[in-house]
């Protein structure tokens, strides 16, 4: 390990004269504390350029810094250039910590007589920790605590602990500590000023015991970490195993519908949603097409939509049903199974390919578009609600209605997550861009035209996050199929 690494944290430049906008130390101090908390999953590899220029590191320093989390154990240079990150270790963590409290103890000691009134910088880091955790600022804070507890180590004048202390890493492993112990930094913070009052009155003995009782209080914050970490990890293997059972409902990629040209595009907002669509192979040729939205998102909306999938599906195999007896049934169950003020937006539909007939319900679902070339342009039609959304109402009624389809037709069927894309004002997407983009897009093939709603609204969300679950539908009728 090298050793000189971690003081080097604190008095190294980050190699780029010039950098403006963060503060000396803070992008070798981001790199770590990022490594260390799992904003890198291990196995991820690292092109060591582009992390140069995230965290704003010259190229020297960068190197360094890498040999030394090399030897860490976080991360393993592949020697192109790259590196793969490894799973840090809580054990080793811990370990030092436990070292770490006995060096301070005897740092405290002996530095009380150094320090005895004469502590107004480690008063003055005290205050800065305090303003960092208000602000939210973990390296911010990181800097300042690294700092107290090195103008003790200094004063101590014990070229042992020094040693001792850098080759460790302390000052590292002290970032690395800092996000899993965010929820008690208050304290933290506040249980440097009975250190700093001790060190003024030169009591050394009360002192050091105050330094080895905060690294142990951190200790024990690092061990509660551990054991929530423990459980977050089940959790995000039940939810990883949630999204794979969620990806089964939906139809195969190998569903084709006679004469028909099809693509659809799903992502949730979370890992699982509550957005739905489905392809149905039903009795005498015909095919039901569904998409859904339920109200909510996350875990809640993806149960109620596999609720209503399995629901839509019993029903639409069922022989002789019209969609609007249909979807009055689906809605019964629906409701029945559903908690208070949960409802679904549902647009179904039975196509009949030799007579290019659509037959549909629309339970408050936004209005699917018909995009038809003419004469070099474009006309859209519309299929408006028929009903309200289903799961409002034991006894809504739902009426169907037809759409007579002409080859080249193309068929759009979308959730709000589309028209109701946010930019950074706050400003949704709207119904109107969707139709003024499709305008344009009749001449193209329905993953042309998936692909080019999604750039339009992720040009228009300029960064924004996914507010809602995304799912898209486009269907282009061809020749072929004629009674």
């Amino acid at each position: 390990m090298n050793t000189g690494y971690a003081e080097s944290l604190m008095q190294e430049t980050d190699g780029i004269a010039g950098v403006i906008g963060q503060p000396k130390g803070r992008g070798r101090a981001r790199l770590a504390r990022e490594l260390f908390s799992g904003v890198y999953r291990p196995g991820q590899v690292l092109k060591l350029r582009e992390i140069g220029e995230r965290y704003e590191l010259g190229e020297d320093t960068l190197r360094n810094a890498f040999a030394d989390l090399e030897s860490l154990g976080v991360v393993k240079l592949l020697g192109n250039g790259s590196a793969t990150v490894l799973s840090p270790s809580l054990k080793e963590m811990m370990e030092a910590y436990e070292i770490r409290a006995g060096l301070e103890e005897i740092a405290g000691r002996t530095a009380a007589a150094f320090l005895e009134r004469n502590t107004g910088d480690l008063q003055g880091e005290v205050d800065a920790m305090l303003a960092a955790v208000r602000s939210d600022d973990l390296d911010a804070y990181a800097e300042h605590d690294i700092k107290f507890h090195r103008i003790i180590l200094e004063a101590s004048q014990n070229g042992v602990l020094r040693r001792v202390w850098d080759t460790l890493a302390i000052d590292l492993l002290m970032r690395a500590a800092i996000p899993r112990v965010t929820r008690d930094l208050l304290d933290s913070a506040e249980s440097h000023r009975p250190i700093a009052k001790a060190l003024e009155e030169g009591r050394g003995r009360e002192a050091g015991l105050l330094l080895r009782n905060h690294v142990e209080t951190i200790l024990e914050y690092l061990k509660r970490s551990e054991s929530d970490s423990r459980v977050q990890g089940a959790f995000r293997r039940d939810l990883e195993t949630a999204e794979e059972v969620q990806q089964a409902f939906f139809p195969r990629q190998t569903i084709s519908i006679p004469c028909i040209s099809c693509e659809t595009f799903y992502q949730p907002a979370r890992g699982i949603g509550g957005d739905y669509y489905d392809l149905l192979a039903l009795q005498r040729g015909r095919w039901g097409i569904a998409i859904g939205d339920v109200s909510g998102k996350g875990i809640g909306a993806a149960l109620i939509m596999a609720s209503l999938q399995a629901s839509l599906k019993f029903q639409a195999l069922q022989p002789h049903l019209k969609p609007s007896t249909l979807i009055g049934d689906v809605n019964r169950l629906v409701y029945e199974s559903s908690p208070t003020n949960i409802f679904a937006t549902l647009f179904y539909a039975e196509y009949e390919p030799a007579k290019r007939l659509l037959n549909y319900v629309n339970a408050g679902h936004n209005p699917p578009l018909i995009l038809r070339p003419k004469n070099g342009s474009c006309e859209i039609f519309q299929l408006p609600a028929t009903g309200i959304p289903v799961g409002i109402s034991a006894d809504s009624q739902f009426a169907s209605t037809t759409f007579q389809f002409e080859i080249d037709d193309v068929l759009i069927a979308y959730t709000d997550g589309i028209t109701e894309a946010e930019n950074r004002q706050h400003e949704i997407w709207g119904q109107q861009s969707l139709e003024a983009l499709l305008r344009s897009c009749s001449h193209k093939s329905p993953k042309e035209i998936i692909n080019a709603i999604l750039e339009q609204v992720s040009a228009f969300a300029n960064g924004q996050p996914q507010r809602d679950d995304v799912t898209l539908l486009a269907m282009r009728v061809e020749a072929g199929c004629d009674d």
